[in-house]
């Protein structure tokens, strides 16, 4: 039971006065978590161009624009999260359609302080319940309030997003990767076709790659399979051989190359959802660093070469860049008459040396 007493110190300190604010009928979490986001920016907590920061862990990040017009990806790493040093937050947001852009800014700015909001909601619940039932508390768990939180999040973000009227979300949309790192915890959570590779050492010290993340294809059994339920249409077009979308009943749009995604409400009653996958992973000695990208670097690099290329970068600061860089020449080499995809990374390491240097270096280099 001291395990989570000593969860609430630090954020439920910073929501110290937001219990007496909610009962008045204001939305006291909610400008709690802004005022966070704004003392984390003062402090050079929060980077979300391509660069590195290193406070408690160094992450390197970089996106750069395909060959299809603006930059759909937008990144955000946020160290210190909530106010607590042991946290750290990643996201990537790979956006498509028209207005595919604003809605992945929208997304990435919105889910980060509304996850912060709903975490100090579960975490009230238990602490209330330390009170009322100790022995049923001891059998939850830090995953469990985080998995709930993200599931509330994402609901709530999607909601909201319908209701936004500066842009058309009708017709666009986003996917979103996120994850939490609470210590020796990561949490996990997935909507769309990012994903996250864990670098680990095996047994006889090599080191390899372990996708913590399912790829929601619409062709995936389970996503298909409520797909067709919902009277969508999952197949592939004559001159994309292999690549299933998603379709309306009767139209031949909107096309969408993933099964799970924020906004795209056209065939959100079809079977596209923005339900998240969370899971989780203790990190132990053996676990060198984590690898989130967007899908135009998965679609062209695989686990093993992404794990290869970050591992072998001297410079870690740099590692998203080299990452990003080997995945605009793959796609030249690999999609032949195919336009390059947006192309963007984030690399959390965990075994950061000494944590009290500060540092974030924006890249010159980078198109974003």
């Amino acid at each position: 039971m001291g395990r989570f007493t000593s969860m609430f110190s630090g954020l439920t300190r910073s929501f110290s006065t937001t219990k007496k604010v909610k009962s008045s009928g204001d939305h006291g979490g909610k400008e709690t978590s802004e005022t966070m986001v704004k003392d984390a920016k003062k402090k050079d907590l929060i980077l979300r161009s391509s660069g590195c920061i290193n406070v408690h862990n160094l992450a390197s990040v970089c996106s750069r624009r395909g060959e299809k017009g603006v930059n759909q990806d937008c990144c955000i790493v946020w160290e210190e999260f909530g106010g607590q040093e042991e946290m750290t937050f990643c996201g990537i947001f790979d956006g498509h359609g028209s207005w595919g852009h604003y809605v992945a800014k929208r997304v990435c700015e919105s889910i980060p302080s509304t996850l912060l909001c709903n975490w100090q909601e579960e975490m009230m619940q238990v602490e209330a319940s330390l009170d009322l039932q100790p022995v049923k508390v001891k059998k939850l768990d830090r995953f469990h309030v985080w998995k709930n939180s993200f599931i509330r999040t994402c609901a709530s973000v999607d909601h909201d997003l319908r209701e936004c009227r500066k842009f058309d979300s009708f017709h666009s949309g986003t996917t979103a990767l996120a994850v939490v790192k609470q210590g020796e915890l990561l949490v996990i959570a997935n909507v769309g076709d990012s994903r996250a590779v864990l670098a680990t050492t095996s047994d006889d010290g090599c080191l390899v790659p372990v996708q913590l993340t399912v790829d929601f294809k619409p062709n995936l059994p389970h996503e298909a399979e409520r797909i067709v339920e919902c009277k969508g249409r999952v197949f592939c077009l004559e001159d994309e051989p292999g690549v299933h979308r998603l379709w309306l009943p009767n139209e031949e749009s909107p096309g969408l190359a993933m099964s799970r995604a924020f906004g795209d409400y056209c065939v959100k009653d079809f079977g596209l959802i923005s339900v998240p996958q969370v899971t989780e992973r203790r990190i132990t000695r053996k676990d060198q660093f984590i690898v989130l990208a967007s899908d135009g670097v998965w679609d062209v690099v695989s686990n093993e070469e992404a794990v290869e290329i970050v591992s072998s970068t001297v410079d870690k600061a740099k590692s998203a860049k080299r990452l990003v860089e080997f995945a605009g020449r793959a796609w030249k080499r690999k999609r032949k008459g195919f336009a390059s995809d947006d192309i963007s990374a984030i690399c959390l390491f965990f075994n950061n040396g000494s944590p009290s240097s500060q540092q974030i270096h924006p890249l010159a280099s980078s198109d974003s």
